[in-house]
């Protein structure tokens, strides 16, 4: 096949930038962040990507060029070069057996002039907790000095004058202790580090305890339990945060509770129980739906981030733990402990409508907000909530207290943890804290300033979501070029999803139903008398299907494949279909290889007459301790093929995520047939576009309205980012030979092993109509091997007339005889479209 401009670099360049779908209108200008860089920290590590290290609470230095991570998993810390934002450049670890002992601990980080205090824990056990702060020069990177704490610290904060840093003393409870429940002696305190004047050794420490009683057996204070605290006697200090003022705000996460501290008079000044929410409209159950239908009543809020707001207002990110969790975030009334604006639901919401929703975690705590900054950008207070579950931060516009104003979502990989706003660089770094699978822990940066938002490039309305994710198969919908549908896999209950192109919009789903067993769908083909076509990918060869589904999602086919048993999983990935009526075919793609096969199978199936024919597409070479395989087909308007071929690595790893386009062969004396192939369109480019973690999951694939649009799999949010890439690829016309290929003859593939001819490689089923009445699965019975002559009598029938293709409408044979005159008008806009385009 002849490539057209797609191998020039200027359209290369240019398919890249108009490649990703909006999806936000824009608001005020500049109002946005842009993620400029994704920095996996394993590139830290002297050990590379077998590291196990990751990257929690960050800080920066005075100059806003480096950022310093807390890296518990590897007992170090780590330094990055932030100068530039666009490419962050590793500087290195420095191991805590550098400054105490390689069991130690961090646990928190922050800078302060031209030093970094490490909060260490170094604690014997749960019952015998201890910890230090180790004064770190961060030029070379030398200790200077070290503060014993009086126990097992969890975060710091120093105040905006540089007088006071307050340290969060948690003693954390022992979860396999009893119930894991509170009380757990010792309790926790709150130490104070006077900074007085520039030498570290001259600075003191003192301690404010949140109990009274003795270390073994500590009893209550008055105030916190006059606060209505769960379990006052045992206050579990978790998050601290100071204003202005040099009061000190600490979250009693277990207890429900806020303490504030005034740091000079080192006493507690008030403290208030968060309280208790009821929450309609959220998913509470583990069950592979995704059903924001349940409710909850009078939950704790359990709060773990705390941020001060001016000094007048707190705002907690409201994670919970073994016994609540409001899954949102509040605003209170410093002074009186009064809630001036709950979340509710909309934080969960916003989870579902961008297709971030862990439904994994429904039964538990949901999205699980947990990490929380505050700061001021272009003269407003912009707030940021982690959903540590969800895998994403959102940022809202806190002018008033009492109403913010959601802006967007920014994406993270997993477990984001540490959120560092440094408005003086109008950046933004999230340090995401798990590091397991294909995700790393990274640290991503952000600038502020944006014009719009870069993500998402596909959603669903925020007020009343519909819910979506693992989406792994894409179809044109033949009555409406603006409008898709999509399929999810096996990660949810099935459902077939309508999406808006522009805009990227997820408008409607529906569920299928009535099949025989639990479908695993990898890919979706509309037809055009209605209803569709879809893949089941089963556990082994025989129970992989080609499902026929009606308009309103009823199975009423399920058609077993010939020849397959022999396969494990990696089976049916992407169907495709070619006209109609008893001209219909269904063409179907394996993703990997048979054993004994060089080669990963293409299907054709003739629903009229039963017939299945193999062929088959040669993979390329995947790299080492990879593998390579198809993941989506579709056919495209001159009787042509194109799919998706993409390798099973993610990150900086992704070699392979392209689109290639084949021709059936008319004929050939091979048992199974081998396609020719072109490279259509590399989207490894279009993937890392934003600057996020390059998606795995290449899944879906459809032209629609002249255009190619690709989706990705994002595994249902479970041990992946969760960031679903909808891009628009552009033309086909200029992505695609569309000029009636003739297929380029086979070459004998030099020394490789001869494939054996797989059983019943030509097969027939009962007729279209039967199997529509009966709706039952049935095995196509064997009939006698393929022949090449009706082979090549069925692309003859397929395929237009040369001269027809010549005038531009190429795709009419598609379409049943009695709308052919409806569309001879559409046909010429099309030809003269193509025109201006050559």
């Amino acid at each position: 096949m002849h490539r057209k401009s797609i191998k020039g670099a200027a359209f290369l360049a240019a398919a890249i930038a108009a490649s990703l779908t909006p999806a936000a209108a824009i608001a005020d200008s500049g109002e946005y962040f842009e993620r400029v860089a994704t920095y996996p920290v394993y590139q830290n590590h002297p050990d590379g990507a077998a590291a196990t290290t990751a990257a929690e609470i960050s800080t920066v230095s005075a100059d806003g060029n480096t950022l310093i991570y807390s890296d518990a998993l590897s007992r170090s810390i780590g330094f990055l070069d932030i100068s530039d934002p666009a490419q962050p450049q590793g500087l290195g670890l420095l191991g805590l057996h550098q400054l105490g002992s390689a069991e130690d601990e961090p646990t928190s980080v922050a800078a302060y002039g031209q030093y970094v205090f490490v909060v260490v824990n170094t604690s014997a056990s749960y019952s015998d907790p201890s910890g230090r702060v180790d004064v770190v020069r961060i030029a070379d990177r030398t200790l200077v000095h070290s503060f014993d704490l009086p126990g097992q610290p969890d975060s710091i904060a120093i105040s905006a004058d540089g007088a006071y840093a307050g340290i969060a003393i948690e003693n954390e409870r022992d979860e396999d202790a009893g119930d894991g429940g509170l009380p757990q002696a010792p309790a926790g305190s709150i130490a104070i580090m006077d900074l007085d004047g520039a030498e570290p050794a001259g600075w003191t420490l003192r301690e404010v305890p949140l109990s009274a009683g003795t270390r073994t057996a500590p009893v209550a204070l008055p105030m916190l339990e006059g606060a209505g605290l769960d379990t006052p006697q045992d206050p579990e200090p978790e998050y601290v945060s100071i204003n202005a003022a040099n009061q000190l705000a600490v979250t009693l996460q277990e207890n429900n509770g806020v303490v504030l501290i005034d740091l000079a008079e080192g006493k507690i000044t008030s403290a208030f129980g968060t309280g208790a929410v009821d929450l309609e409209g959220i998913d509470t159950e583990k069950d592979g739906v995704l059903d924001p239908s349940g409710s909850l009543s009078q939950i704790p809020r359990e709060p773990d981030a705390i941020s001060w707001l001016g000094e007048g207002y707190l705002a907690t990110a409201n994670e919970g733990d073994w016994k609540g969790g409001s899954r949102g975030f509040s605003i209170f009334d410093a002074a009186t402990g009064k809630v001036v604006w709950d979340a509710g639901n909309s934080f969960e919401q916003l989870a579902l409508s961008h297709g971030l929703y862990p439904e994994h975690r429904s039964g538990k705590k949901g999205v699980e907000p947990e990490g929380q900054a505050i700061a001021e950008f272009d003269g407003v207070d912009y707030g940021f909530v982690a959903s540590e579950r969800g895998n994403f931060v959102a940022v809202y516009d806190l002018s008033d207290p009492s109403a913010p104003r959601f802006v967007q979502v920014l994406p993270t990989t997993n477990g984001p943890e540490g959120i560092l706003p440094i408005p003086e660089r109008n950046l933004l770094a999230i340090s995401s804290e798990t590091d397991e699978g294909e995700v790393r822990s990274t640290v991503a940066l952000y600038s502020f300033g944006a014009n719009e938002a870069q993500f998402p490039q596909l959603s669903s309305d925020d007020a009343d979501p519909v819910p979506f994710g693992a989406l792994s198969g894409l179809s044109a919908n033949p009555a409406d070029d603006s409008r898709l549908f999509a399929v999810s896999d096996n990660a949810y209950a099935p459902r077939i999803y309508t999406l808006r192109t522009e805009g990227g919009m997820v408008e409607s789903s529906m569920q299928v139903t009535g099949a025989s067993l639990e479908l695993d769908l990898e890919g979706i083909a509309a037809r055009a008398e209605g209803g569709f076509w879809a893949a089941h990918e089963g556990e082994t060869g025989a129970e992989n299907l080609l499902v026929r589904i009606d308009s309103a999602g009823a199975v009423q086919e399920e058609i077993a494949l010939p020849g397959v048993d022999q396969l494990g999983k990696h089976g049916l990935e992407g169907v495709a279909v070619h006209a109609s009526g008893a001209q219909e075919e269904v063409v179907f793609a394996l993703q990997r290889e048979l054993p004994g096969e060089d080669f990963v199978r293409v299907g054709r199936y003739l629903p009229h007459t039963g017939q299945f024919n193999w062929y088959g597409y040669q993979l390329e070479a995947a790299e080492d301790g990879a593998w390579n395989g198809l993941s989506e087909i579709t056919a495209l308007p001159d009787g042509t093929y194109a799919v998706i071929e993409r390798d099973n690595l993610a990150g900086p790893e992704a070699k392979r995520k392209a689109v290639y386009q084949f021709a059936l062969p008319a004929g050939s004396e091979r048992e199974v047939p081998l396609v020719g192939k072109e490279l259509a369109v590399d989207v490894l480019p279009v993937l890392r576009e934003t600057n996020g973690w390059t998606q795995e999951k290449l899944e879906g694939l459809a032209v629609a309205g002249g255009q190619v649009h690709v989706v990705t799999d994002n595994d249902a949010v479970d041990e992946a980012s969760g960031e679903t890439v909808f891009a628009n690829l552009g033309a086909a016309a200029e992505l695609f030979d569309l000029a009636a290929p003739t297929p380029a003859p086979e070459e004998e593939p030099e020394d490789k092993p001869s494939a054996e001819p797989a059983p019943s490689e030509n097969s027939e089923a009962k007729s279209g109509k039967d199997a529509e009445e009966s709706g039952q699965r049935h095995a196509p019975q064997p009939s006698a091997p393929i022949d090449p002559q009706a082979i090549s009598d069925i692309d003859r029938q397929a395929k237009p007339d040369k001269d027809l293709a010549e005038t531009g409408a190429r795709s009419l044979w598609l379409i049943p005889v009695g709308a052919v005159i409806a569309l001879l008008g559409a046909a010429a806009a099309i030809k003269s479209a193509r025109t201006r385009m050559k």
